[in-house]
């Protein structure tokens, strides 16, 4: 296939540059040049601001397949579905699983709402509090356009190499340290993620005749505890000669009443119940109908762990505790000032 990329340096878009052109397909990206990594043989490179000169950088070239990484407001995305309509024959979009108003209960479907709102007077600019309404009204841009030529994914957490959010990275860290690590929540507390790798190859069998419409990419097919995935993790890690790790299983209302910030400091923790109680246990049965398929955890965790070992140890992080309050949470908790 002739596959158009915008957006494909960072993370999800890097994965799929790697997998389209690893495939044999003639894979052409399209991105500002903000951001640069080393690209697989025979990719062309297009520079130009997509907000701006999306026609005036594609000209009146063609594609079979446009898989939109970047686009987070309808305007953006706007202006590469109407100079492409004609252009292409399917045009996949990545969302978010944020575009949902109600995450309270979990099994939400893609058939659920309400969908979040762009304000009458909230203007179009992508900030955090507007990021799933925006979304959303890209998704209806997508779909009015293209029909059933247009597919709209909606992934929870991606993980994997490159990921520049420290989500799960983080724990991949904690545990190269070893030692006694807070783990937050119940053990049997289920979470979702996804491998960026498994969607880049699952959007591929898409645009070679997969169905259209909208997908909840949320994984894995099981149900995944936070005690598997730091299990998974710690075994990882061992294979890298880490110190040996043990957890230290905090209560998510020890952790509340102490003011840690949920997803940001204890990545994958979310109130239990409540107005998140579905955010990480949403159905993504549509999605594997279609194909969509997940690696083992832990082969994911050790190719996390073997880029972590790559990047500067004295980069900025995105996410996670600080070890001095994780130590004093510990030592609470040990003392008996928080509750497990």
């Amino acid at each position: 296939m002739r596959i158009l990329v915008i957006g494909g340096t960072l993370f999800l878009g890097r994965h799929v540059v790697t997998a389209a052109a690893a495939a044999g397909h003639n894979v052409t990206l399209l991105h500002r040049g903000k951001t640069t990594c080393p690209l697989p043989n025979g990719v062309e490179e297009l520079l130009g601001d997509r907000t701006v000169e999306v026609a005036a950088t594609l000209g009146d070239r063609e594609w079979d397949f446009v898989i939109d990484t970047s686009g987070q407001d309808p305007a953006t995305v706007g202006l590469s579905v109407a100079h492409l309509a004609q252009r292409t024959s399917r045009y996949l979009f990545v969302s978010t699983v944020s575009v949902y108003a109600d995450v309270s209960r979990p099994g939400i479907t893609e058939e659920d709402g309400p969908l979040n709102q762009v304000p009458a007077d909230g203007g179009h600019t992508p900030t955090a509090e507007l990021y799933g309404a925006l979304n959303a009204a890209a998704e209806r841009v997508v779909l009015e356009t293209f029909g059933d030529r247009g597919i709209v994914v909606r992934p929870g957490l991606i993980v994997g190499r490159w990921d520049p959010t420290d989500r799960f990275g983080y724990w991949a860290e904690r545990v190269l340290e070893g030692g006694e690590v807070l783990a937050p929540g119940t053990p049997k507390r289920p979470v979702q993620l996804v491998d960026a790798r498994d969607l880049a190859e699952w959007f591929l069998r898409l645009g070679e005749g997969g169905p259209g419409g909208t997908f909840l990419a949320v994984g894995p097919a099981g149900t995944l505890t936070m005690s598997q995935l730091l299990d998974d993790m710690v075994a990882a890690a061992a294979a890298f000669d880490a110190p040996p790790s043990t957890l230290t299983w905090v209560g998510g209302e020890a952790l509340e009443q102490a003011g840690v910030n949920p997803w940001i400091e204890l990545p994958l923790w979310l109130p239990e119940g409540g107005e998140t109680g579905g955010f990480l246990r949403m159905d993504g049965r549509r999605a594997i109908a279609a194909g969509l398929t997940f690696r083992p955890l832990r082969e994911t965790a050790t190719d996390v762990i073997g880029w972590l070992r790559e990047v500067p140890e004295d980069r900025e992080r995105r996410a996670g505790l600080a070890r001095e309050s994780e130590r004093a949470l510990l030592t609470s908790a040990a003392a008996g000032t928080v509750t497990p």
